[in-house]
């Protein structure tokens, strides 16, 4: 089997002629390469074909290689496995289904459906991707409606909410009067999402950690002290990952 050479790195083939083809045709597979030139084609140009798409064909074939590898991998998101939610390791459940998209459901626990036409590679990307949107959505659901309980009533009004990937703080609110939370604060509790909610609207008022800004937050939250401390020293469960089930 001829060979192509890329930097240390050799790169088996396939090559076949064809008198339907009217030029060079390169088709990478998990299982193989082949290279399908017109019947004329010379060798100089098939070599010069080759050259030209050598970086294309080692990205590609690396590219499989992964994709095998993760597929070969213990998957992360499988029935029985645990993620967290709202301070909880909720249990998951996965099932096939005829539909064209991942869905997620919630019923004392996260029901997905994966479509049987997607290839077992894919899943773990297809349903994080899933879980993400689905914890985001609920996330800023949950986040809204602490912001009429404990903006307007207290006289904090911000010009705009919203939830980000953030990646060192919970929350921040700019001079723009627009607070920001981390969407990753939809594994802490509730009552710890709240005090993050309250601690960003309380800037509104008092844009630094003083005594005014921490005694605005204790007559909203008069045990604001223990819902920081959990947020503290939990910092390693906020993260969308699995626990291995059980």
């Amino acid at each position: 089997m001829p060979m192509l050479t890329v930097g240390s790195v050799e790169i088996p083939y396939v090559l076949r002629r064809s008198d339907a083809a009217t030029r060079a045709r390169i088709t990478v597979t998990p299982d193989s390469v082949e290279v399908v030139v017109p019947t004329a084609a010379t060798e100089d140009e098939i070599a010069g074909v080759l050259h030209r798409r050598r970086a294309w064909l080692y990205e590609q074939t690396r590219h499989m290689a992964e994709r095998m590898a993760r597929s070969n991998a213990v998957r992360r998101f499988v029935s029985g496995a645990k993620i967290p939610y709202r301070g909880r390791l909720m249990r998951l459940r996965v099932e096939p289904c005829d539909d064209t998209l991942v869905s997620v459901a919630y019923r004392n626990g996260f029901l997905v459906g994966c479509p049987r036409s997607v290839a077992p590679a894919s899943h773990d990307d297809l349903i994080e991707s899933a879980l993400r949107l689905w914890l985001r959505k609920r996330l800023r659901q949950d986040v809204a409606d602490l912001v009429r309980r404990h903006g307007e009533p207290n006289g904090l009004k911000p010009r705009d909410v919203r939830v980000k990937d953030q990646k060192h703080v919970w929350g921040s609110c700019g001079i723009d009067r627009v607070v920001n939370l981390n969407w990753q604060l939809v594994f802490a509790p509730r009552t710890v999402l709240e005090y993050a909610v309250v601690h960003e609207l309380c800037h509104l008022r008092h844009r630094t950690h003083d005594r005014a800004f921490w005694g605005l937050v204790g007559t909203i939250l008069p045990d604001w002290e223990a819902r920081k401390a959990w947020l503290d020293q939990n910092e390693h469960f906020l993260t969308l990952r699995r626990v291995e089930p059980t």
